[in-house]
This record gives C-alpha cells, structure tokens and sequence, in this order.
C-alpha cells in the first residue's frame, strides 16, 4: 500500500473518481464530450495531485499539492453545475456527485490545515 492510500482525502477522491466515471458514461456526445473530459480530468488530478505531495518529505510542498487538489475540486463543483444546467447530467447523478466532492473536500481541506507550520510561542 502506498502512503497516500492511508488518507481520507485521497480515498474521498478516489470514490469521487469512479463515481465520475460512471456518471458521465453517459453524457451526450454533441458538447458534452468535451464536458466529460473537463470533469473526469478534474475528478482524476484531485487525488493525484494529494498522491504526489505525500511523496515529497516536505511538509510545504505536500501542502503545496493539496492546496492544487482543492482547486480540482473547485473546479469540479463549477463543471457538475454546467452539466446540470445544460441538462447533460441529471439531477439525482449531480446530487451524488457533488455530495462525493464536498465529502473530498472537506478531508483534502483538513488535511491542507493539518500541514500548516506550527506555531510556536516565543516565549
């Protein structure tokens, strides 16, 4: 097992992947091609970008990295609303979809915090 596979944040971006996947198997091909390939990109380097920070041995850097997979994920929650709004994706997938990103979030997003530098007091 490789280190990132231990954290919430990269197993909730994961699930959001494959949840992703199977979601927009069946978007229409007019534009919507182009729209499934934005939101599977989004959904793939969120998790990816928290695996190759757990990598670095430096805690800045890490945090780096988490702080680009939050901006997938933000990116992703504009992209699920395009899709809803163009009627490319249905509600009830958008609902599960945008439940499993904020689920990502939330621990990509505790995990950011957790690799702040320490404040130390100078007394």
């Amino acid at each position: 097992m490789m280190p990132f596979e231990r954290l919430d944040a990269w197993k909730a971006c994961h699930q959001l992947v494959l949840a992703t996947y199977r979601a927009t198997d069946a978007l229409p091909v007019e534009d919507g091609d182009n729209l499934k390939v934005y939101l599977r990109r989004a959904a793939i380097l969120a998790p990816a970008k928290i695996a190759r920070g757990s990598a670095s041995r430096n805690r800045g850097v890490f945090r780096k990295w988490v702080d680009v997979a939050l901006g997938y994920l933000a990116e992703m929650a504009y992209l699920l609303h395009l899709a809803v709004d163009l009627e490319f994706l249905p509600a009830q997938s958008w609902r599960e979809l945008d439940q499993l990103r904020g689920r990502a979030a939330f621990y990509a997003w505790k995990l950011y915090l957790s690799l702040a530098p320490s404040q130390r007091s100078k007394d």
